[in-house]
């Protein structure tokens, strides 16, 4: 799969349907995705594979995944200044 097929399918996968989520995720796709080291960018997948609400409550801080490569990727996306 090429790069650009790449970004298109987690372009697709980062809108939610919900504002927050959508904003956030696509904002960190845009502007800290290409920063990800081969591991955080699974961990970025595997963030995506999980349910909208468990994702909001993580990006706004009122959970941590287990998960610690999941971790500093939500670590990461937070960090990434509102556009």
């Amino acid at each position: 799969m090429g790069a650009a097929t790449e970004i298109n399918r987690l372009r697709w996968q980062c809108r939610r349907g919900m504002r927050e989520l959508d904003l956030l995720l696509l904002q960190f796709l845009d502007s800290g995705y290409a920063d990800l080291d081969a591991n955080a960018t699974l961990a970025f997948n595997r963030l995506l594979d999980c349910p909208d609400a468990l994702l909001l409550e993580w990006l706004l801080g009122r959970q941590l995944p287990s998960d610690k490569e999941v971790a500093d990727v939500v670590q990461r996306i937070r960090r990434r200044p509102a556009a």
